[in-house]
C-alpha cells in the first residue's frame, strides 16, 4: 500500500502573477511556501487537507476537465466577500438536490471552482449509528 503523506494540485497558469493575485488576494488562500524567483516563481497555497501549487507558465489554459472543489464553512459569506473583491460569480449559492450548497466561480484561466458548504444535517457531516 502507498502511504500518501500529502496531496497537491498543480496549475500552470497562462499569467502566473494574475493567478497569484486571484488565489492569494481575491480568494484569500494562505501561502504554504514559495520557491524560485521572478514571474515564473512558484507559490503553494493551503487547501485545508491539501495544497494548490501555482507555478511555471503554460501557453494554453488548463483543460476544461480540471475543476477545483473547495469546501467552505459559509457559502453565503464567501459569496459576499468574493463579490466585494471583484470576483465574477458564475453561479450564486444554491442548495443542490443532493443537499450541498454550491456556488461556482472560475480562476483567471477559466478553471472552474466550486465552493461548497456542507450543511450540518448532511450525511457528509452526520451519519447516524457511527
Amino acid at each position: 500500500m502507498v502511504h500518501v503523506l500529502s496531496g497537491r494540485t498543480l496549475l500552470r497558469p497562462t499569467d502566473p502573477e494574475r493567478s497569484r493575485v486571484f488565489y492569494g488576494e481575491q480568494l484569500g488562500l494562505a501561502v504554504y511556501r514559495e520557491f524560485g524567483t521572478g514571474a515564473e516563481r512558484g507559490t503553494v497555497y493551503f487547501l485545508g487537507g491539501g495544497f494548490l501549487e501555482v507555478s511555471g507558465r503554460s501557453e494554453t489554459p488548463p483543460s476544461p476537465a480540471i475543476r477545483l472543489w473547495l469546501q467552505v464553512e459559509d457559502v453565503a459569506a464567501a459569496d459576499e466577500e468574493l463579490v466585494a473583491k471583484g470576483v465574477e460569480i458564475i453561479r450564486p449559492p444554491l442548495r443542490e438536490p443532493w443537499g450541498l450548497i454550491e456556488m461556482w466561480i472560475a480562476d483567471p484561466d477559466g478553471t472552474p471552482i466550486v465552493l461548497v458548504e456542507v450543511p450540518a444535517e448532511h450525511p457528509l457531516r452526520y451519519r447516524p449509528g457511527i
